[in-house]
């Protein structure tokens, strides 16, 4: 009889519901942000006020992702985990039925909110439910939900808005809702509420976490389009969220039951594995930001179009995960998450040289390499991270993983996209003086363009040359953005690079995670 026929179809259905859950909450985010200037249009709000459409619901993910493990112990793993899916799929269908700016970014907070538990209670359910031996498997399908929906994202979101509208993009979920709930109802083992932690719960931890959380959320969100420390509100929450998140790892350190452990970074692998996360978090989020933005400026690509770029990353990884079982238990898991960065590195450094030729053909190759690279690191660092956590600590373990990683994320975002336009001002300042008006190439080009102009309409000789002048200041901004694209592309390489260093510093680690969520360890 095989590993897996010994495994109770229960908690297959309930392995498999919360998995489809994750895999949900990350198509969300995607999808939405594709549709983001549809939704704008929609719902009669501008461009800037748009962002907070995103902004509100990663501020409602990232401060419940702490609390998901002492919520799903006072209310049972299983009242909170299918409770916050309802929730979720009330308020997907609500924001579909949205008609005004401010009730969408409430709905989108309280979405976020509910969405945000989902990832890290499927990653404790593959740790808890399943046995030793099934876990690779288990850490496999948990990176098809974390990989693969960042790749189709664009495409179904940019799909369905053409088709059917933004609306339906919210009324999406509902379909894979349909299958989790009856799955996760038939799976999970009722078990009682322990309504009195509430009572002895870490209060000051809680409200700690949510406010330093969400300020630094709102600082890296809109803090490039704000000027950073240039404006008062992001210099204001930014000392807000120091100072919240500084008490709150003293608060975390003192408690007797803290709202997660932070102690578990006194285990060697959970610490550089988190360190790692951070930086794969980093990477990843703003490689998903950086190649469509690229393809849409540079080269005039639709959302739709750019989508379709994106989802070849995709197709490699479902064909080497299911094989990520095998290969977890016969090689070093350190060997298998070296080589998946190593890779990642690579595509990204591949991407160094862009120019006016560089366009979805041609990020086709790297896009491959760094699918596969995806492939080979997101089941082994799940594996490494929680190799050796007791049961009492899945939940914390789970939490401040996923945390990290989506930290890593947005913090990689914003970076890239400060880094982006510093980089263009820099490389503009560089060649604009080697552009000389008098050098014989720069006139030839003016008069072949000023000649262009008048073969096309332009109504006088001193109008022409003003647009040709004109022209080659695009020209000069164009290649400008081009080398900062490659230098943005050049960064994530180095952040991968990064992760490397961490991956060196794992102990060896068994594929199995032999004492995770056993007891007694």
């Amino acid at each position: 009889m095989s590993d897996t026929q010994t495994i109770p179809l229960r908690n297959k259905l309930a392995v498999g519901g919360s998995l489809l859950g994750a895999f949900m909450a990350v198509l969300n985010i995607q999808v939405v942000n594709t549709s983001l200037p549809n939704i704008q249009g929609g719902i009669g709000t501008g461009l800037d006020d748009g962002g907070w459409i995103s902004t509100a619901y990663l501020i409602g993910e990232i401060v419940v992702i702490p609390m998901s493990g002492w919520l799903s112990e006072v209310l049972s793993f299983r009242r909170y985990l299918i409770g916050s899916t309802i929730v979720f799929l009330i308020f997907s269908a609500a924001c579909g039925l949205a008609t005004s700016f401010p009730e969408m970014v409430a709905l989108r907070a309280i979405q976020g909110f509910a969405g945000g538990v989902l990832i890290p209670l499927s990653l404790t359910a593959v740790i808890t439910l399943l046995p030793e031996r099934a876990r690779p498997m288990g850490f496999s399908m948990f990176a098809l939900t974390a990989t693969m929906a960042p790749a189709i994202g664009p495409t179904i979101g940019g799909m369905i808005t053409d088709l059917y509208g933004w609306r339906y993009i919210f009324f999406l979920n509902l379909i894979p809702g349909a299958v989790m709930l009856p799955a996760l109802f038939a799976g999970l083992d009722p078990s009682p509420m322990r309504l009195h932690k509430i009572r002895q719960g870490d209060w000051v931890g809680i409200i700690t976490v949510a406010v330093g959380l969400a300020c630094l959320q709102v600082v890296l969100e809109e803090g490039n389009k704000d000027d950073w420390f240039g404006s008062p509100l992001i210099t204001r929450l930014s000392i807000i969220s120091v100072l919240s998140l500084g008490a709150f790892i003293y608060n975390e350190l003192r408690h007797k039951t803290p709202l997660v452990n932070l102690r578990l970074f006194k285990e060697r692998n959970f610490s550089f594995a988190a360190v790692a996360n951070v930086m794969l978090g980093f990477v990843l989020y703003a490689a998903v930001y950086l190649i469509p933005i690229y393809l849409s400026q540079a080269h005039g690509y639709s959302a739709r179009q750019a989508g379709e770029v994106m989802a070849w990353i995709g197709l490699p990884q479902l064909l080497i995960i299911p094989f990520m079982p095998w290969f977890m238990k016969r090689f070093d898991l350190r060997w298998l998450l070296g080589f998946g960065f190593a890779l990642f590195s690579v595509s990204c450094f591949m991407n160094l040289s862009l120019g006016p030729n560089d366009s979805g053909p041609q990020m086709l190759i790297p896009n491959l390499i760094r699918a596969v690279g995806q492939a080979f690191v997101f089941p082994p660092i799940s594996a490494i991270a929680t190799t050796g956590i007791a049961r009492k600590d899945t939940g914390s373990a789970s939490s401040l993983f996923n945390m990290m990683r989506n930290l890593g994320g947005a913090v990689g975002i914003a970076v890239v996209e400060t880094f982006i336009t510093n980089r263009e001002k820099f490389h503009s300042a560089i060649i604009t003086p080697e552009v000389s008006l008098l050098a014989p190439a720069t006139q030839a080009r003016l008069s072949a363009l000023q000649h262009y102009f008048e073969m096309h309409g332009t109504a006088s000789t001193a109008a022409a040359h003003t647009q040709a002048v004109q022209a080659i200041g695009h020209i000069i901004q164009a290649q400008s953005y081009y080398f900062a694209y490659g230098d943005a592309f050049g960064l994530l390489g180095f952040g991968m690079l990064a992760a490397i260093a961490a991956t060196i510093c794992l102990r060896k680690a068994t594929s199995s995670v032999a004492t995770a969520g056993e007891p007694g360890h």
